[in-house]
Protein backbone atom coordinates (compact mmCIF):
# COMPACT_ATOMS: atom_id res chain seq x y z
CA UNK A 1 0.00 0.00 0.00
CA UNK A 2 1.31 3.29 -1.29
CA UNK A 3 2.01 6.43 1.47
CA UNK A 4 -0.09 9.16 0.56
CA UNK A 5 0.09 12.96 0.77
CA UNK A 6 -2.53 15.64 0.78
CA UNK A 7 -1.59 18.80 -1.11
CA UNK A 8 -3.09 21.85 0.04
CA UNK A 9 -3.50 25.00 -2.17
CA UNK A 10 -3.23 28.10 -0.01
CA UNK A 11 -1.52 31.08 -1.25
CA UNK A 12 -4.32 32.96 -2.40
CA UNK A 13 -5.70 35.87 -1.49
CA UNK A 14 -9.35 35.66 -2.73
CA UNK A 15 -10.17 38.71 -5.13
CA UNK A 16 -13.41 37.53 -5.22
CA UNK A 17 -14.09 37.87 -1.28
CA UNK A 18 -12.64 41.62 -1.02
CA UNK A 19 -9.46 41.15 -0.81
CA UNK A 20 -8.90 39.11 2.56
CA UNK A 21 -7.54 35.86 3.24
CA UNK A 22 -10.17 33.90 3.16
CA UNK A 23 -8.30 30.34 3.64
CA UNK A 24 -7.85 32.02 7.61
CA UNK A 25 -11.56 32.84 8.02
CA UNK A 26 -12.57 30.77 11.48
CA UNK A 27 -16.06 29.29 10.72
CA UNK A 28 -16.19 25.92 12.72
CA UNK A 29 -17.83 25.17 15.82
CA UNK A 30 -15.00 25.93 17.92
CA UNK A 31 -13.39 28.78 15.49
CA UNK A 32 -12.07 26.34 13.23
CA UNK A 33 -11.00 27.71 9.50
CA UNK A 34 -12.03 25.47 6.64
CA UNK A 35 -8.29 23.85 5.98
CA UNK A 36 -9.00 22.07 9.26
CA UNK A 37 -12.20 20.08 8.32
CA UNK A 38 -9.92 19.35 5.26
CA UNK A 39 -7.12 18.06 7.78
CA UNK A 40 -9.30 16.26 10.07
CA UNK A 41 -11.35 14.25 7.18
CA UNK A 42 -8.02 13.50 5.05
CA UNK A 43 -6.12 12.14 8.45
CA UNK A 44 -9.42 10.10 9.44
CA UNK A 45 -9.43 8.52 5.99
CA UNK A 46 -5.38 7.44 6.28
CA UNK A 47 -3.79 10.51 4.64
CA UNK A 48 -0.11 10.02 6.03
CA UNK A 49 1.74 13.91 5.38
CA UNK A 50 0.17 16.85 4.51
CA UNK A 51 1.54 19.76 2.48
CA UNK A 52 0.52 23.35 2.51
CA UNK A 53 1.15 25.64 -0.42
CA UNK A 54 1.19 29.20 1.31
CA UNK A 55 3.13 32.27 0.67
CA UNK A 56 6.30 33.22 2.66
CA UNK A 57 4.19 36.08 3.73
CA UNK A 58 1.38 34.22 5.30
CA UNK A 59 3.70 31.28 6.60
CA UNK A 60 3.89 32.97 10.49
CA UNK A 61 -0.18 33.25 10.13
CA UNK A 62 -0.08 29.36 8.71
CA UNK A 63 2.24 28.66 12.21
CA UNK A 64 0.25 30.44 14.26
CA UNK A 65 -2.97 28.57 13.11
CA UNK A 66 -2.25 24.84 12.44
CA UNK A 67 -2.18 22.90 15.19
CA UNK A 68 0.80 21.27 16.80
CA UNK A 69 -1.16 18.18 16.97
CA UNK A 70 -1.83 17.70 13.18
CA UNK A 71 2.49 17.61 13.50
CA UNK A 72 1.80 14.85 16.03
CA UNK A 73 -0.59 12.71 13.46
CA UNK A 74 1.50 13.53 10.10
CA UNK A 75 3.97 14.68 8.44
CA UNK A 76 3.77 18.41 7.80
CA UNK A 77 5.62 20.06 5.05
CA UNK A 78 4.94 24.08 3.79
CA UNK A 79 6.65 24.78 0.26
CA UNK A 80 5.89 28.35 -1.47
CA UNK A 81 4.36 29.53 -4.44
CA UNK A 82 6.73 32.22 -5.93
CA UNK A 83 5.92 34.78 -8.57
CA UNK A 84 9.96 34.07 -9.60
CA UNK A 85 9.93 30.57 -9.65
CA UNK A 86 10.24 29.75 -13.20
CA UNK A 87 13.02 27.84 -15.02
CA UNK A 88 16.79 29.59 -15.81
CA UNK A 89 16.44 31.78 -18.81
CA UNK A 90 13.00 33.52 -18.30
CA UNK A 91 12.50 37.05 -16.87
CA UNK A 92 8.67 37.53 -14.73
CA UNK A 93 7.00 40.32 -17.13
CA UNK A 94 6.42 44.04 -15.84
CA UNK A 95 3.78 44.59 -14.40
CA UNK A 96 3.06 40.92 -13.06
CA UNK A 97 2.07 40.52 -9.07
CA UNK A 98 0.26 37.33 -9.01
CA UNK A 99 2.45 33.95 -9.62
CA UNK A 100 1.11 31.61 -12.39
CA UNK A 101 -2.01 30.15 -11.45
CA UNK A 102 -2.70 26.30 -9.50
CA UNK A 103 -0.18 24.19 -11.68
CA UNK A 104 2.46 26.46 -10.79
CA UNK A 105 1.74 25.96 -7.00
CA UNK A 106 1.69 22.15 -7.32
CA UNK A 107 4.89 22.37 -9.12
CA UNK A 108 6.61 24.23 -5.73
CA UNK A 109 6.23 20.39 -4.11
CA UNK A 110 8.65 19.33 -6.71
CA UNK A 111 11.28 17.53 -4.57
CA UNK A 112 8.69 17.45 -1.25
CA UNK A 113 6.58 15.47 -2.38
CA UNK A 114 7.38 12.01 -3.45
CA UNK A 115 4.04 10.05 -3.00
CA UNK A 116 0.48 9.24 -4.25
CA UNK A 117 -0.98 12.54 -3.38
CA UNK A 118 -4.55 14.90 -3.48
CA UNK A 119 -4.38 18.30 -4.12
CA UNK A 120 -7.21 20.37 -2.70
CA UNK A 121 -7.78 24.42 -2.43
CA UNK A 122 -7.97 25.70 1.42
CA UNK A 123 -10.99 27.66 1.09
CA UNK A 124 -13.28 24.67 0.32
CA UNK A 125 -15.12 22.15 2.24
CA UNK A 126 -15.26 18.79 -0.10
CA UNK A 127 -16.92 16.75 2.69
CA UNK A 128 -15.40 13.24 4.67
CA UNK A 129 -16.71 10.90 1.44
CA UNK A 130 -14.32 12.44 -0.76
CA UNK A 131 -11.11 12.22 1.03
CA UNK A 132 -11.95 8.26 1.69
CA UNK A 133 -12.26 7.59 -2.08
CA UNK A 134 -9.83 9.58 -2.81
CA UNK A 135 -7.33 8.27 -0.38
CA UNK A 136 -8.28 4.20 -1.21
CA UNK A 137 -7.87 5.23 -4.66
CA UNK A 138 -4.12 7.14 -4.06
CA UNK A 139 -3.19 4.11 -1.55
CA UNK A 140 -3.27 1.15 -4.20
CA UNK A 141 -2.81 3.03 -7.23
CA UNK A 142 0.43 1.79 -9.58
CA UNK A 143 2.94 4.77 -9.40
CA UNK A 144 4.75 3.14 -12.32
CA UNK A 145 1.89 3.13 -14.68
CA UNK A 146 2.02 4.26 -18.09
CA UNK A 147 -0.01 6.06 -19.17
CA UNK A 148 -0.02 7.58 -15.91
CA UNK A 149 -2.78 6.77 -13.29
CA UNK A 150 -4.57 9.95 -12.02
CA UNK A 151 -8.14 10.83 -10.36
CA UNK A 152 -10.58 13.43 -9.37
CA UNK A 153 -13.54 13.51 -7.25
CA UNK A 154 -16.32 14.48 -9.06
CA UNK A 155 -19.22 16.57 -7.28
CA UNK A 156 -22.58 17.55 -8.38
CA UNK A 157 -22.97 21.11 -9.73
CA UNK A 158 -25.97 21.64 -7.61
CA UNK A 159 -24.01 20.50 -4.75
CA UNK A 160 -22.07 23.10 -5.43
CA UNK A 161 -23.56 26.30 -6.27
CA UNK A 162 -23.73 29.67 -4.03
CA UNK A 163 -26.90 31.44 -3.13
CA UNK A 164 -24.72 34.64 -2.90
CA UNK A 165 -23.22 34.84 -6.30
CA UNK A 166 -22.00 33.43 -10.19
CA UNK A 167 -19.73 31.13 -9.94
CA UNK A 168 -16.81 28.93 -12.36
CA UNK A 169 -16.97 25.63 -12.21
CA UNK A 170 -15.25 22.69 -14.56
CA UNK A 171 -17.89 20.87 -16.19
CA UNK A 172 -16.59 17.16 -16.83
CA UNK A 173 -17.36 14.98 -19.65
CA UNK A 174 -17.02 11.65 -18.26
CA UNK A 175 -17.26 7.98 -20.35
CA UNK A 176 -19.75 5.21 -19.56
CA UNK A 177 -16.26 3.10 -17.72
CA UNK A 178 -15.82 6.28 -15.55
CA UNK A 179 -12.64 8.09 -17.52
CA UNK A 180 -12.64 11.56 -17.57
CA UNK A 181 -12.47 12.97 -20.98
CA UNK A 182 -12.39 16.58 -20.91
CA UNK A 183 -12.87 19.64 -18.58
CA UNK A 184 -14.52 22.56 -19.57
CA UNK A 185 -14.66 25.77 -17.79
CA UNK A 186 -17.65 27.44 -17.45
CA UNK A 187 -17.83 30.84 -16.03
CA UNK A 188 -21.33 32.95 -14.56
CA UNK A 189 -22.77 30.07 -13.23
CA UNK A 190 -26.32 29.95 -11.13
CA UNK A 191 -29.35 27.93 -10.47
CA UNK A 192 -32.62 28.75 -12.38
CA UNK A 193 -35.32 26.44 -11.51
CA UNK A 194 -34.10 23.24 -12.32
CA UNK A 195 -31.13 23.71 -14.46
CA UNK A 196 -28.09 25.83 -14.12
CA UNK A 197 -27.73 28.94 -16.47
CA UNK A 198 -23.78 29.83 -17.43
CA UNK A 199 -21.46 31.10 -20.16
CA UNK A 200 -19.11 29.20 -22.24
CA UNK A 201 -15.44 29.89 -22.88
CA UNK A 202 -16.70 32.47 -25.62
CA UNK A 203 -19.25 34.12 -23.34
CA UNK A 204 -22.00 32.22 -24.90
CA UNK A 205 -25.14 31.56 -22.39
CA UNK A 206 -25.80 27.87 -21.88
CA UNK A 207 -27.89 25.24 -19.76
CA UNK A 208 -25.98 22.35 -18.12
CA UNK A 209 -28.15 19.81 -15.97
CA UNK A 210 -27.96 20.61 -11.76
CA UNK A 211 -27.21 16.31 -11.25
CA UNK A 212 -24.16 17.15 -14.20
CA UNK A 213 -20.45 16.07 -13.06
CA UNK A 214 -18.13 19.07 -12.04
CA UNK A 215 -14.39 19.04 -10.75
CA UNK A 216 -13.71 21.27 -7.73
CA UNK A 217 -10.04 20.90 -8.13
CA UNK A 218 -9.68 17.89 -6.10
CA UNK A 219 -6.85 16.04 -8.11
CA UNK A 220 -5.18 12.87 -7.03
CA UNK A 221 -1.90 12.42 -8.85
CA UNK A 222 1.39 9.80 -9.03
CA UNK A 223 4.50 11.81 -8.39
CA UNK A 224 5.49 11.32 -11.78
CA UNK A 225 3.19 14.24 -12.75
CA UNK A 226 5.67 16.80 -10.80
CA UNK A 227 8.05 16.21 -13.26
CA UNK A 228 5.25 16.39 -15.91
CA UNK A 229 4.64 20.11 -15.00
CA UNK A 230 8.14 20.77 -14.48
CA UNK A 231 9.03 20.14 -17.81
CA UNK A 232 5.98 21.84 -19.70
CA UNK A 233 6.26 24.96 -17.37
CA UNK A 234 8.87 26.46 -19.64
CA UNK A 235 6.73 25.78 -22.53
CA UNK A 236 3.80 27.76 -21.73
CA UNK A 237 5.78 30.93 -20.45
CA UNK A 238 7.10 30.50 -24.17
CA UNK A 239 3.27 30.26 -24.75
CA UNK A 240 1.78 33.37 -23.29
CA UNK A 241 2.69 36.23 -25.65
CA UNK A 242 0.17 38.89 -25.11
CA UNK A 243 -1.08 37.79 -22.05
CA UNK A 244 2.41 37.96 -19.97
CA UNK A 245 0.16 39.60 -16.82
CA UNK A 246 -2.99 37.78 -16.66
CA UNK A 247 -1.74 33.69 -18.24
CA UNK A 248 -2.44 31.19 -15.51
CA UNK A 249 -0.53 27.58 -15.87
CA UNK A 250 -3.96 25.66 -14.75
CA UNK A 251 -4.16 22.17 -13.26
CA UNK A 252 -7.28 21.26 -15.52
CA UNK A 253 -6.03 22.49 -18.44
CA UNK A 254 -2.93 20.68 -18.06
CA UNK A 255 -4.25 17.13 -17.20
CA UNK A 256 -6.96 17.89 -19.84
CA UNK A 257 -3.84 18.18 -22.38
CA UNK A 258 -2.31 15.19 -20.91
CA UNK A 259 -5.18 13.22 -21.18
CA UNK A 260 -6.03 14.38 -25.00
CA UNK A 261 -2.35 13.37 -25.92
CA UNK A 262 -2.77 10.05 -24.47
CA UNK A 263 0.08 10.68 -21.62
CA UNK A 264 -2.50 9.91 -18.90
CA UNK A 265 -5.64 8.81 -17.96
CA UNK A 266 -8.18 9.92 -15.17
CA UNK A 267 -10.87 8.29 -13.16
CA UNK A 268 -13.59 9.91 -11.36
CA UNK A 269 -14.40 8.93 -8.44
CA UNK A 270 -17.49 10.25 -6.95
CA UNK A 271 -19.00 11.75 -4.01
CA UNK A 272 -22.36 13.23 -3.03
CA UNK A 273 -21.13 15.11 -0.20
CA UNK A 274 -22.48 19.15 -0.33
CA UNK A 275 -19.37 21.65 -1.42
CA UNK A 276 -19.34 24.58 -0.03
CA UNK A 277 -16.92 27.26 0.55
CA UNK A 278 -16.34 31.35 1.06
CA UNK A 279 -15.78 32.73 -2.51
CA UNK A 280 -18.09 35.30 -1.66
CA UNK A 281 -18.03 37.51 2.10
CA UNK A 282 -21.93 36.82 2.08
CA UNK A 283 -21.45 32.82 2.32
CA UNK A 284 -19.28 33.10 5.18
CA UNK A 285 -23.07 32.98 7.67
CA UNK A 286 -24.10 29.59 5.67
CA UNK A 287 -20.46 28.49 5.90
CA UNK A 288 -20.90 28.70 9.27
CA UNK A 289 -24.23 27.25 10.21
CA UNK A 290 -23.14 24.40 8.05
CA UNK A 291 -20.80 23.43 10.01
CA UNK A 292 -23.00 23.59 13.24
CA UNK A 293 -25.53 21.51 11.62
CA UNK A 294 -22.78 18.80 10.61
CA UNK A 295 -21.70 19.10 14.33
CA UNK A 296 -25.53 17.87 15.11
CA UNK A 297 -25.51 15.65 13.27
CA UNK A 298 -22.56 14.43 14.82
CA UNK A 299 -20.40 13.96 11.88
CA UNK A 300 -17.31 16.30 13.76
CA UNK A 301 -16.66 16.67 17.15
CA UNK A 302 -17.12 20.25 18.60
CA UNK A 303 -13.00 20.98 18.38
CA UNK A 304 -11.49 19.12 15.66
CA UNK A 305 -7.97 19.43 17.19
Amino acid sequence: MNKTALVIMAAGMGSRYGGGIKQLEHVGTSGEIIMEYSIYDALKAGFDKIVFITRRDLYDEFKKIIKPVISEKAEVEYVFQELDNVPEGFEIPDGRTKPWGTGHAVLSCLGKVNEPFAVINADDYYGSEAFKVMHDYLANVDVNARPMTFSMVGFVLGNTLSENGKVTRGACEVSEDGKLLSVHERFEIYKDGSVAKAKDAKGNPIEIALDAPVSMNMWGCTPAFLDELNAGFGDFLKGIGGNELKAEYLLPEIIGKMVSDGVATVDVLKSRDKWFGVTYKEDKPFVVESFRKLFEAGLYPESLF
